[in-house]
């Protein structure tokens, strides 16, 4: 079982302003911020953004993504529509992934440190 989720940032304001609008989509919240990062989830923290502790610059791993559920398809593209209005980038828009499975409906985008999220549902509606 996974604890919590950490991806790097260069700049914490930055990374703040994003994903605090991007992950209220999803039900998640602010639950702390300290000087390295912020820290995000419903009860205890699920997701980290914080600056490397070994000083170096933040940068994502290829292959690397975090994908969240999501409640349905108006959801998933809340989540795209919210993260591109806030920085974010365009990696894969709204829509079923049958390569996956007959009803994965996911979006995928990057956050303004180019670290690759989705949103997906299983769900019809």
């Amino acid at each position: 079982m996974i604890h919590h989720l950490s991806l790097g940032t260069n700049d914490v304001a930055r990374a703040r302003a994003f994903y605090d609008a991007v992950l209220a989509v999803l039900g998640l919240r602010l639950i702390k911020q300290d000087a390295g990062g912020i820290h995000y989830g419903t009860g205890d923290i699920l997701l980290s953004l914080v600056t490397p502790v070994d000083g170096r610059p933040a940068a994502p791993g290829n292959g690397v993504h975090v994908a969240f559920q999501a409640r349905d398809q108006a959801m998933v593209r809340a989540f795209h529509g919210t993260a591109l209005a806030h920085g974010g980038s365009e990696d894969g828009p709204p829509g079923l992934r049958p390569e996956y499975n007959a009803h994965y409906y996911g979006a995928f985008v990057r956050d303004p440190d180019g670290n690759k999220i989705e949103a997906v549902t299983h769900s019809a509606g």
